[in-house]
């Protein structure tokens, strides 16, 4: 990482802000879920920063060492708490349970964790929309690309593999197709088919949200593994199949059974087996 870290950056001094950014907070919880992270990254001697200057403020925790690296391993959140119930919308996305964050603080490879618009800090802009129908449109596409950007710009990278977790899959193969120093990406319970999965799931359309499946033909070079649970019963291994194709390079384009994971349960353990291991070679 480059010396720029050292001193005082536009980033600095976020803690003396929180309150002016965090508008919103959890009723009748003991430990909001930005307490809850901001604790977490504590103890391993990481920081919360919030990217500034987007239209949604995004929640990251940078690389905890001020070392150079050619490619930096972005670990990017799922739609976190995006429903109350069947059909509320939750009034905070921020995921309850912090998976994608302790895999990036657990993980010895240069790499920062990058939250979805609206989870843990929320803005004028953050609409229920943003994280149910319109939760890989555009907008969050462009705002994650953005931070991407400010983080380079940062640590000094010239590439980066992007690690998505659930819907953060599916950004992740957005961005890839969006953007040229995205050299590796890797999913675990990955909705990389979303069109297929609303409909195994009987649910309605994401209006205003991009297809990933649209992208996987161009991708089809671009090494990546997709990590599925044996168990899982919201991202079905036929999800996975779909995004991947019957003529996709097995050592270029992985695709992974974790017999013992579901959604949520049994990827710490199986992630830090498979992190370390390379994919390919590729065409």
């Amino acid at each position: 990482m480059s010396q720029q870290l050292a001193g005082p950056h536009p980033w600095a001094g976020v803690g003396r802000t929180l309150g002016a950014l965090l508008v919103s907070a959890l009723v009748g919880a003991c430990q909001s879920p930005f307490q809850a992270l901001q604790e977490l990254a504590e103890q391993h001697g990481r920081q919360v920063q919030i990217v500034p200057g987007q239209a949604f403020p995004l929640v990251l925790l940078p690389p905890s060492e001020q070392r150079p690296t050619e490619r930096l391993r972005v670990y990017l959140e799922g739609d976190g708490h995006a429903w109350a119930t069947a059909s509320q919308p939750s009034l905070d996305p921020s995921p309850r349970n912090l998976l994608v964050a302790r895999l990036a603080i657990n993980d010895p490879a240069p790499n920062a964790y990058l939250a979805r618009p609206c989870q843990f800090v929320s803005a004028a802009g953050c609409t229920a929309a943003l994280w149910t129908d319109r939760r890989f449109s555009q907008e969050v596409v462009t705002s994650l690309s953005q931070a991407l950007d400010r983080l380079k710009q940062r640590v000094g990278n010239r590439q980066f593999e992007l690690v998505g977790y659930s819907g953060g899959a599916a950004l992740a193969v957005l961005l890839a197709a969006q953007r040229d120093d995205v050299t590796q990406i890797q999913t675990l319970a990955g909705n990389l088919d979303p069109g297929l999965w609303v409909q195994l799931k009987g649910l309605s359309p994401l209006n205003g949200s991009l297809d990933p499946m649209v992208y996987r033909q161009r991708l089809q070079a671009l090494p990546q593994r997709h990590l599925l649970g044996g168990r899982d019963q919201v991202i079905s291994a036929e999800i996975s199949a779909s995004f991947r194709g019957t003529q996709a390079s097995s050592r270029c384009n992985q695709r992974v059974i974790i017999a013992a994971a579901s959604h949520e349960q049994g990827w710490e353990t199986a992630w830090a087996l498979w992190q370390g291991q390379a994919i390919g070679p590729c065409p």
